[in-house]
């Protein structure tokens, strides 16, 4: 399943490096966007019909709420600290904007993108609240393994197009060339960003360090987290570890149309681990395919190293 995405990618990608009409481009943007749509209800629907996850949202939801806030704010702050300094985003992507390196085409797709994704960015944080109603009051247990199949179906999509609008879209290499060996700075940057965020809720929260800290370490990757944190300290401690790391995606699509005006590297900030799979498509569509990729790599880096990091900061919090 690993290798599964670039799979994707890699089949994207190579459709989009050929002169493909703009209606056959248009009709494939129609299908993102209705996809994207289908993969929050999805993700809701997963988080309603899980009676761990909604029975605790009571007890341990505020903390959850104030340790994902966090982390997220602290990995903003630092990757916007890396903006202002050695690794400019917007200025690089305003730059190649200026000398052309794209068609005419690609302007006009990219035109497209922003008009579709003004309202669609309202629209997934909507779906994602009617997915949890689903699941919550609709959905029952038996109906776990379509919505996994939607959403490995939705994923497979999406990954294949992020690779026609990068193929697609020349600049996106210069961009990447650009930025060179600064870009493990963007994916560092998240990784400090998590970890103060979770230290600094653990001392508002008066919480221990295995819970603020771990949980936040997580970068949205919550699956490996919620295992890792139950099987190394128990249920309930489990738990914080698996929905601090789903409210993160949560908020980060949920805010990002603000996420967007403060600069463009805090979407990616916001998404952490995330970029790798559900947060990429969004991430792509509404801050450019140079952005896709910069997120595409910064989510490889950060979801190879959390399951590295969790077992580190278990020994050093023991």
């Amino acid at each position: 399943m690993t290798f599964i995405p670039f799979l994707f990618l890699a089949i994207g990608f190579y459709t989009g490096v050929r002169n493909l009409p703009e209606r056959f481009l248009k009709k494939v943007d129609t299908v993102i966007n209705v996809t994207l749509v289908v993969l929050m209800i999805t993700i809701g629907a997963n988080i309603g019909m899980n009676p761990l996850v909604m029975s605790n949202l009571g007890k341990i939801g505020i903390h959850c709420v104030v340790i994902a806030v966090n982390a997220i704010l602290c990995s903003i702050l630092c990757v916007l600290i890396l903006e202002k300094t050695v690794l400019p985003l917007e200025k690089l992507q305003k730059e190649l904007a200026f000398h052309e390196l794209s068609t005419n085409s690609e302007h006009q797709v990219n035109a497209n993108d922003g008009k579709d994704g003004s309202s669609l960015i309202f629209i997934m944080p909507a779906g994602i609240l009617f997915g949890v109603v689903l699941g919550s009051c609709v959905i029952g247990e038996e109906m776990s393994g379509m919505l996994n199949i939607a959403l490995i179906g939705s994923l497979m999509i999406l990954y294949t197009g992020v690779g026609i609008g990068i193929g697609h879209n020349k600049k996106v290499f210069h961009y990447v060339r650009q930025l060179g060996m600064k870009i493990i700075l963007l994916p560092l940057a998240i990784l400090i960003g998590s970890l103060t965020g979770g230290a600094l809720s653990g001392i508002i929260l008066k919480i221990t360090p295995q819970i603020s800290i771990l949980s936040a370490a997580g970068m949205s990757y919550y699956s490996i987290t919620g295992a890792y944190m139950t099987s190394a300290y128990g249920i309930e401690t489990g738990t914080y570890g698996f929905l601090v790391n789903v409210m993160r995606e949560f908020f980060t699509i949920l805010f990002m149309p603000v996420l967007i005006k403060i600069s463009k590297g805090s979407p990616i900030a916001g998404g952490a681990a995330g970029n790798m799979d559900t947060m990429l498509m969004p991430i792509t569509k509404f801050a450019g395919a140079e952005l896709g990729l910069a997120a595409l790599i910064t989510g490889t880096i950060l979801t190879l190293a959390v399951p590295l990091l969790l077992p580190v900061l278990h020994l050093i919090f023991i």
